[in-house]
């Protein structure tokens, strides 16, 4: 499943064709993906201007003054922006149509993807009890520190929960541990203030830089102009179990930690 940085990425990329475009119609040709789509999407987009293009955790947001599009790429899902007249390929299953003669595609093989609507001025039930952005000032090691407390969960899971941090998937938890020394197996509840500053910024090192790298390939993600990510030639631990670590040359762990595949290393790790 696309991550944070793939998320992000894909923002980036779709934003400046976007931004102040004006939207002249949508296309639904299936009415459900992993949830139905809500009428309000054909109904009340038509006109808008678009004047946002969002993200918050793994979901993207249009904004228009009539509400706001809420976009989940799921498991295999892909945005691109085209010309009007590109032909459909197979899961091809929404167009958003623009009034530069350009449309907005969504395409889901898997339909694991979703569409969805949240009114002005309304947060929508899924983007509600959310923790920080990792990116945000809001996300430090001091702030790791007191969710920590009293926490029995290894430090992996803690960090996966979407009500403490947002976006950190098992990709970015794995590299992140790994930058910062910890072992994915620790009770979060055991680990110093310390360890949790190096840990905070370890995540924001890992996930900015993965951004800046287009993300992680890894099965179906693409980017919009259809570039794949060129993290995924840089990860240091993940679905890298048995091979040597890239610091101590000692073979690396493999487990299962909240029903998620870790790789970590024994030594560089504690």
């Amino acid at each position: 499943m696309p991550e944070l940085p793939e998320v992000e990425t894909t923002r980036r990329g779709l934003a400046p064709h976007l931004l102040e475009r004006a939207i002249h119609g949508v296309i639904l040709r299936r009415r459900e993906l992993r949830w139905p789509i809500p009428d309000e999407v054909a109904a009340l987009l038509p006109g808008q201007r678009i004047i946002d293009v969002r993200r918050r955790a793994k979901y993207l947001l249009l904004d228009t003054e009539a509400g706001s599009a809420l976009l989940h790429l799921g498991m295999s899902g892909s945005l691109r922006v085209l010309p009007g007249d590109t032909p459909l390929r197979a899961h091809d299953h929404v167009d958003i149509s623009l009034d530069n003669g350009r449309l907005l595609r969504f395409n889901d093989p898997r339909r694991f993807g979703s569409l969805l609507w949240q009114p002005p001025g309304q947060i929508h039930p899924l983007l509600q009890g959310l923790g920080p952005e990792p990116l945000d000032d809001a996300f430090d090691g001091d702030y790791l520190f007191q969710r920590s407390r009293g926490r029995k969960a290894p430090i992996k899971t803690f960090l996966m929960d979407q009500a403490v941090v947002v976006g950190v998937g098992n990709i970015y938890a794995a590299e992140s541990l790994f930058r910062a020394g910890i072992s994915p197996l620790r009770e979060a509840g055991k680990v110093s203030r310390e360890r949790y500053v190096r840990l905070a910024e370890a995540v924001k090192q890992i996930l900015q830089h993965a951004i800046t790298r287009g993300g992680t390939t890894l099965r179906d993600f693409i980017s919009p102009d259809g570039a794949p990510g060129y993290f995924e030639q840089e990860l240091s631990v993940y679905g890298r179990d048995g091979q040597p670590c890239r610091s101590c040359g000692r073979p690396l762990k493999h487990a299962t930690i909240g029903q998620r595949a870790s790789v970590w290393c024994g030594s560089c790790q504690r």
